[in-house]
């Protein structure tokens, strides 16, 4: 039974869907001005692995993430750049799931860009305007937080002390409270171009869409509770982000999706992920030590930052160093050998004892179920990987046991994307001439003729294979 740490109830809750066995997840996405760094990887993987554990247990799963193509940060690009705004959006979108194809992501049901449902957009606003709870000044449509008496319930502020929520496009005068949030923001830089200009691109212009208001465009809050109702309606089962969204974008949402509905809560379960630090500083380009995905790729594998993200616990903060990624490279690289070394097991023994491969399948469930709580999952494994080393060494695991060791460590791998088990069957590809020297060095080497095992080193070089000696078995390789 998965319990789930419920941010809105700050508590672990027993995690139960509306519909049975189908999962409503929205997730919100990456607002497209720059290319992704390890923080959005670290977030999109978490999620990529929840959903591959529900998708395991046979719960059906939409997955919705909006992408923000509309900013005042795009804006500001394309001015700087001196380009159209969508030409910078779609550049960084396409950087963006480059990205995530690279970092095996594959479980988003659907990629919703904010400028493609401007219609739903403008619904809301409308109906916001309709129940009182908008307003409009001479800059936009703002939300008045005063109207909504449950404002600040899953942050844990008052309205008070929401003041300080002035996001990315609420910055006017006019407003009655400084904390509330924009709508629909008035675009005042049309001069005499025609809509057909607008759209055209003209980087100096603001892009504009018409409504019953006047040309504008939306606030950044408005784009996830309409993508979400189109796709979901009022309520779902699951809303997720990064921990810094709670406040003041994941507040907004609730405080129009609700006030629109009448229907408490919007989301059944708010599950946030952790802040990822660089060498315990925040990331900032100024500091330099931001990193983007592209480049964490280009020296290590998208495997790599899954064991990452996969060795710390989903919603605590996680700092990256390059001797995390040099650490996480060698687990991998014992996991593999291990797996490597299961796979040569050819022993018939007449007393198996598959108990402890049961036991150790059933922690990791058990430990998935307590929130997710992967770090807990990685120590077992490491344990397990230890003391079935031993048994291997003892001649005590037969051949059936090591296969059924592989498929539990092959059902792990579907949730996590740890390794391409496709290598570990290229390693074990060698002629029988090489296998049977190797094996033979082994024996010398158990029965410590140090001299005839190097001979045999020698013998497998001529052929074009070096050995390196490793603590769960010899690794062999062809000479480049």
């Amino acid at each position: 039974m998965l319990k789930i740490y419920n941010s809105l109830s700050r508590r672990e809750e027993v995690f139960q869907p509306r519909k049975d066995k189908k999962v409503q997840i929205f997730v919100c996405g990456p607002t497209v001005y720059d290319f992704s760094h390890l923080g959005h990887a670290r977030t999109y993987i978490f999620y990529d692995n929840f959903v591959n554990y529900l998708k395991y247990q046979g719960y059906k799963v939409v997955y919705i993430q909006n992408i923000t193509d509309i900013d005042d940060k795009i804006i500001q690009r394309a001015k700087t750049e001196k380009k159209d705004w969508r030409d910078i959006a779609r550049k960084y979108e396409k950087g963006y799931l480059k990205d995530m194809k690279a970092l095996k992501i594959e479980n988003v049901s659907k990629y919703a860009r904010a400028t493609e449902n401007i219609k739903e957009i403008k619904s809301q606003v409308k109906r916001l305007l309709e129940k009182g709870v908008a307003y409009q000044t001479k800059d936009g449509i703002y939300y008045d937080i005063k109207k909504f008496s449950d404002y600040g319930k899953l942050s844990r502020r008052t309205v008070e002390q929401a003041e300080d929520a002035v996001s990315r496009v609420d910055m006017a005068e006019g407003k009655r409270n400084k904390g509330d949030f924009c709508l629909w923001k008035y675009t005042n830089n049309l001069n005499s171009f025609t809509a057909h200009s607008i759209r055209k691109g003209r980087y100096e212009y603001e892009p504009a869409w018409q409504s019953p208001w006047g040309w504008g465009r939306p606030g950044w809050h408005i784009e996830d509770t309409a993508i979400a109702e189109k796709y979901f309606g009022f309520q779902y089962d699951i809303h997720g982000g990064a921990r810094e969204l709670i406040f003041p974008h994941h507040e907004a949402e609730i405080a129009q999706m609700e006030a629109l509905s009448g229907k408490k809560p919007m989301v059944r379960y708010w599950v946030h992920s952790g802040l990822l630090t660089v060498d315990g500083q925040k990331m900032a380009k100024s500091l330099g030590n931001f990193k983007t995905i592209g480049d964490f790729l280009k020296k290590h594998s998208p495997w790599v930052l899954r064991f990452i993200t996969f060795s710390s616990r989903y919603n605590s903060p996680l700092d990256y160093s390059e001797k995390t990624a040099e650490e996480a490279e060698e687990n991998l690289k014992k996991i593999k050998e291990f797996l490597i070394r299961l796979r040569g097991v050819r022993n018939k023994i007449k007393k198996e004892n598959r108990g402890f491969i049961v036991s150790f399948e059933k922690k990791v469930f058990e430990g998935l179920e307590n929130d997710f709580n992967t770090p807990w999952v990685k120590a077992l494994i490491f344990s397990f990987i230890s003391e079935t080393n031993r048994k291997i060494d003892q001649n005590n695991i037969s051949r059936k046991e090591s296969q059924e060791i592989i498929k539990v460590f092959r059902n792990i791998n579907k949730i996590f994307k740890l390794l391409d088990f496709r290598e570990i069957k290229k390693e074990e590809k060698l002629p029988k001439g090489v296998k049977k020297l190797v094996q033979l060095r082994e024996k010398y080497r158990k029965q410590k003729k140090w001299q005839k095992a190097d001979e045999i080193r020698e013998e497998i070089g001529k052929l074009g294979y070096k050995i390196d000696d490793t603590e769960a078995k010899p690794k062999v390789s062809e000479c480049k």
